[in-house]
């Protein structure tokens, strides 16, 4: 499962919306899959198997938002990550123990789910 990196914070968040029907219904498969405890995930810097199915994707495969690209640096630089294989449930342990509201709302603050998802409760909370 390839991921880029502001979709480990979607993952969490995920409560069954978004884009299109296509987009729910690849984003509700993936999210199920990497709930497995053994799942792991290729952390890639570009667009991933859940953009695949995102109506924002231009036909040369990059996303159409800028306000991505900024989120996926904001979440590579705050949680210090790298292009490679991590065990899912380990890299959300790490993540979720150097979160703070405050630079989840720097991350999340511009995106257009933030105010509706389920994030803050699901990954502001103690391990």
């Amino acid at each position: 499962m390839k991921l880029r990196p502001h979709h480990l914070l979607c993952t969490q968040g995920y409560s069954g919306k978004g884009y299109s029907k296509e987009f729910v219904e690849n984003m509700t498969e993936i999210v199920e899959l990497i709930k497995n405890e053994n799942a792991q995930v290729q952390l890639i810097f570009s667009e991933d198997d859940i953009c695949s199915k995102c109506p924002n994707l231009a036909e040369n495969k990059i996303c159409k938002s800028d306000t991505v690209n900024i989120i996926d640096k904001k979440v590579i630089k705050y949680f210090k990550l790298e292009e490679k294989i991590y065990k899912y449930d380990s890299l959300l342990k790490y993540i979720k123990s150097h979160i703070t509201k405050e630079i989840m709302d720097d991350i999340c603050g511009n995106c257009e789910w933030y105010s509706i998802s389920k994030c803050k409760k699901r990954i502001l909370v103690e391990i």
